[in-house]
């Protein structure tokens, strides 16, 4: 698949051959490792390889769907094909288990199996029906990641006042490296900087492995926008300086009621926001949203090796704390609803209802599904 619109390109596919940028490298060395199996595609997703909720999710699929493709043989039923690939889909979704994204599109995998080994005799028919529905993934993120920045770029000129630019504050990474292409909360960016009222952008440092210093500020460079790397320390300093007119991150999960989770730091930058009076937004599609959970109290927030925060370069380079110190290092915090503007999404921005203080995402994704519908006819 060929870069889009000139962005980074994370995701190498063709079918039967899948390559992934190894971000541990960046931004100084550009390194792609061949995928050939559900083993180093999980691999590669719990080492951070590639990451980024969407990512994850279209990379777990193609590492199976390039197994599927170049099996030698396969002896069995349909049937016998289906359990096959549930349990190699089943086994990637243990890789990173806070990102719902890699759940739902395995869920939504597996109804496609079982349905095509319910109407075929062949397991050769339920294999490339797993590799078609994966590739129609990889290509509906891209299609997915244009519509959430052309929502958020349409919703933020509302808060531009006086025809003044946006200075807009971003949190790890979620641009072209995070997903198939374009970005969520980072396309955001990229389109509010299309429509000419982008000011500056400011991005993060972002632990575990400072996602935001090697990943974004790589992207920002990388595609000429106007931005300044900050330390995630400084981001309510910057905020009081008056130079931050919105925040904008990513999800991993988002609840029914509209708490999220997002990379560790993120919950501070919140509170941050709201202390300031400063729009909070979470932008994510609604493969991100977990209709099974009913708040961030549910959910499993993952926990990092003590090595990233004792050794520098992630837990890769030379030792920077005290020997026998004790850490505790979570990959992700959750954000209350009560500090969220708005969640943007590639149907369209989700606003709190009324007066209330909470979102009404399920009827919000139903009027989607049926506009959909509808339009579909």
């Amino acid at each position: 698949m060929a870069p889009v619109d000139n962005t980074l390109q994370a995701i190498c596919y063709n079918r039967g051959s899948l390559r992934l940028l190894d971000q541990r490298k960046l931004p100084l060395e550009t390194i792609y490792l061949e995928i050939r199996n559900v083993t180093e595609g999980w691999n590669a997703i719990h080492d951070m390889v590639v990451r980024g909720a969407p990512a994850i999710a279209i990379a777990a699929a193609l590492s199976l769907a390039v197994e599927v493709f170049n099996l030698d043989a396969f002896n069995g039923t349909s049937q016998d094909a289906a359990s096959f690939l549930e349990k190699k889909l089943e086994y990637l979704v243990s890789s990173r288990p806070t990102a719902v994204n890699l759940s739902d599109a395995a869920t939504k995998l597996n109804e496609i199996i079982s349905k095509t080994a319910a109407t075929s005799s062949e397991p050769k028919s339920v294999f490339q029906s797993y590799i078609e529905a994966a590739e129609i993934m990889l290509e509906d993120d891209v299609a997915t990641n244009k519509a959430i920045g052309s929502y958020g770029a349409k919703f933020l000129q509302h808060w531009v006042e006086n025809s003044k630019r946006l200075s807009i504050l971003t949190h790890c990474n979620t641009g072209s490296l995070a997903t198939a292409g374009y970005g969520t909360a980072l396309g955001v960016i990229r389109a509010v900087n299309a429509e000419g009222i982008l000011e500056h952008a400011y991005c993060t440092e972002t632990r575990p492995f400072n996602q935001g210093s090697r990943l974004t500020a790589f992207e920002l460079v990388h595609e000429n926008i106007p931005a300044t790397l900050v330390a995630d320390s400084a981001a309510a300093a910057l905020m009081k300086a008056g130079r931050v007119s919105a925040v904008i991150v990513g999800a991993d999960r988002v609840a029914v009621n509209g708490d999220t989770a997002n990379k560790i730091g993120t919950y501070s930058l919140a509170l941050c926001a709201a202390h300031h009076n400063i729009p909070f937004f979470v932008a994510a599609p609604l493969t991100s949203i977990d209709l099974s959970i009913r708040s961030g109290q549910e959910i499993i927030i993952e926990e990092r090796s003590a090595k990233e925060l004792v050794y520098s370069r992630g837990g890769l380079g030379e030792q920077i704390a005290a020997s026998g110190i004790s850490v505790w290092n979570p990959a992700f915090d959750v954000t209350p609803a009560s500090l969220i503007t708005g969640i943007i999404t590639e149907k369209g921005v989700i606003t709190k209802t009324g007066t209330g203080d909470y979102f009404d995402i399920e009827n919000f994704i139903q009027k989607a599904a049926l506009q959909s519908s509808v339009s579909s006819v």
